[in-house]
């Protein structure tokens, strides 16, 4: 019995690498057109073990032998079927057939030859995927053991990310000495992609590209964190008496079961208040975190919870963490007020700057003669006239009366209704006297001028006008104190043609046109038109006149 136990052990241990070897049932080669690929069988790597077998390789369904001579494109060399280079028209199943001393057996092996994406140097359903952690990884470039010069040396292999030479410059790349593979520190996932490798072979005088493609994905480790509080710290909260509250504490970290507790008064919350029941909790999250807490309710808050603050516990690395959270009473609400208030006073500023716009010369005569009392007492100015004042003397051509204007019309108003002192020139100066020297004497004692402008030039005496108004208009405009009232006797649609003193003053202060009549309503110190005037007028320094406005 013995021989025939011997001789058991023995088949057994022979038709095991056989049984292993079959569940390979197909295997599966790919390659770029145009590059060599050499395609091994796995039953050999297993019988070359136990005893001498032949090995030939067949085309599937052919029952004619691959020739073995080298010079060949599809050729045997020992026990690899080489495609030097492989075509389209290579794609499909070979089989390599495994003879020994008392068994055989066939293993069909597919091939497939593909082309690179379009505008890439590899085809995305064509790679070897590759895992690294984020802490350092290696790529590698796979399957290049057959792929030597006539030395036995592996030549130079050089690497692509995404088609994109150069990324071994950074100082986390290298090349991984005695082997094809590279080196990485400090993963980060910007280094998920597609790494290409990529060598030059050589066969019977020619080279050939070799290349591969890895699908690089970053697995990244779960982070070794302290423990720290989300939630409180060190916060204070305001509730209202008798409202409810839910009292809840959490920590984030990478350790599991790291459950944190209150305490109020030194001592747990249960013993505080026998209502109050905490309730513990925790929740993973990505990447090896967790998330610990604990809460409890208070139905309904009372004075003693404003008196402690209430600290969340948790213990780690023989220390203990705490932080509070405190409950105040709100405070009172003022910011309702603080809205209401700023909306009514911008509102106010905004209707009193309206008002003002618009009856500004009734709330200024108004004021005039409210306060004419403290007005009259201020310190003389040293001036004898209210207004000098200057018009145009009438020719028989013109049209306009600014004689009479000026004459009868302005001192009515403005002397007899209104009290103002005027210095009419034609009116007040004596016979014989000189014209400049009067005008500048007259003009140094008066608050203000007033020019009476008409839109006819004909209307003007030269001769006996144009220096009498050049020395008031320089005066006007030299003098800060002094400022000129213009009427117009009518609408003057051009100033082009007057003096520039004019034109200056006209931009400065504006024009009052005069649209009235000699009629008693015209002439009534009430009338818009006059209070126009009295409005750039200086106030009264006598008390004829005090109730005008009114």
């Amino acid at each position: 019995k013995m021989p025939s136990t011997f001789l058991l052990m023995v088949c057994l241990i022979l038709l095991m690498p056989l049984v292993s070897a079959e569940k390979c049932i197909i295997c599966d080669y790919f390659v770029l057109v145009g590059e060599p690929v050499a395609l091994s069988c796995p039953i050999s790597a297993l019988l070359e073990l136990h005893s001498d077998y032949n090995l030939t390789w067949y085309k599937n369904g052919s029952a004619t032998p691959v020739t073995t001579e080298r010079a060949a494109r599809i050729h045997q060399h020992q026990d690899l079927l080489w495609f030097i280079p492989a075509l389209l028209e290579d794609n499909g199943v070979y089989e390599c057939d495994v003879r020994s001393l008392n068994h055989s057996n066939r293993q069909p092996i597919s091939l497939t030859v593909f082309k690179n994406d379009n505008g890439l140097c590899f085809n995305g359903k064509m790679t070897y995927e590759q895992k690294v952690v984020s802490t350092a990884g290696k790529i590698i470039c796979p399957d290049l053991e057959h792929f030597k010069d006539e030395d036995n040396n592996q030549p130079e292999v050089h690497w692509y990310k995404d088609c994109e030479p150069g990324f071994l410059e950074g100082q986390r790349f290298a090349l991984a000495v005695g082997e094809q593979a590279v080196l990485i520190e400090n993963v980060t996932v910007q280094d998920r992609g597609n790494y290409t490798c990529q060598m030059l072979y050589t066969h019977m005088g020619r080279q050939y590209n070799v290349s591969r493609t890895m699908s690089v994905e970053v697995k990244e480790q779960p982070l070794q964190m302290r423990p720290e509080f989300i939630y409180p710290k060190n916060n204070t909260l305001e509730v209202e008496l008798g409202s409810h509250v839910v009292m809840e504490c959490n920590i984030s970290s990478g350790i599991n079961g790291l459950i944190p507790f209150w305490k109020v008064n030194d001592m747990d919350v249960d013993y505080f208040d026998s209502t109050y029941r905490e309730q513990f909790y925790e929740e993973g999250l990505p990447h090896g975190l967790a998330v610990s807490g604990t809460k409890f309710n208070i139905s309904k808050v009372k004075a003693k919870d404003y008196a402690h603050k209430f600290f969340c516990h948790f213990a780690y690395d023989s220390q203990e963490f705490t932080a509070y959270l405190k409950l105040d009473p709100p405070a009172q609400n003022i910011q309702g007020y603080l809205i209401g208030g700023g909306v009514s006073l911008a509102f106010l500023v905004f209707f009193t700057l309206v008002i003002y716009k618009i009856f500004r010369v009734d709330l200024v005569l108004w004021y005039r003669d409210s306060c004419h009392p403290f007005l009259a007492k201020k310190v003389s100015d040293g001036k004898i006239y209210d207004a000098y004042v200057l018009y145009p003397r009438n020719r028989e051509s013109c049209l306009y009366s600014s004689d009479i204007f000026a004459l009868k019309i302005l001192p009515e108003v403005l002397e007899r209704q209104c009290g103002y002192h005027l210095f009419i020139f034609g009116r007040d100066d004596l016979p014989g006297e000189a014209v400049i020297s009067i005008a500048e004497e007259k003009i140094q004692q008066s608050r203000r001028v007033i020019l009476v402008l008409v839109p006819e030039p004909s209307c003007y005496s030269v001769l006996e006008e144009v220096s009498e108004k050049q020395l008031a208009m320089y005066n006007a405009l030299i003098q800060d104190d002094l400022k000129v009232i213009l009427i117009e006797l009518d609408k003057i649609q051009d100033y082009g043609s007057m003096p520039e003193s004019i034109q200056y003053v006209k931009q400065k202060y504006g024009a009052i046109r005069w649209k009235g009549d000699s009629s008693a309503g015209s002439r009534s110190a009430r009338s818009s038109f006059w209070k126009r005037v009295r409005y750039h007028m200086p106030s009264r320094r006598d008390g004829s006149a005090a109730a005008l406005h009114l």
